[in-house]
């Protein structure tokens, strides 16, 4: 999910802060239809760590 966000939408997510985008992807197709609302939050993490998890 961390990928997906610096890399489609441009934004800094710490890790647990997409925590739901990610559980919301796992869970396509029984959402399909609903409408839900997702909080995205956070820029709070060490770079140098950020890097290592974005080439995870």
């Amino acid at each position: 999910a961390m990928k997906f966000f610096a890399e489609k939408m441009k934004m800094v997510v710490e890790p647990t802060g997409c925590l739901g985008f990610a559980a919301t992807r796992n869970l396509k197709h029984e959402l399909k239809g609903k409408r839900i609302g997702i909080i995205i939050s956070g820029g709070n993490v060490d770079i140098s760590k950020y890097a290592e998890f974005l080439s995870a």
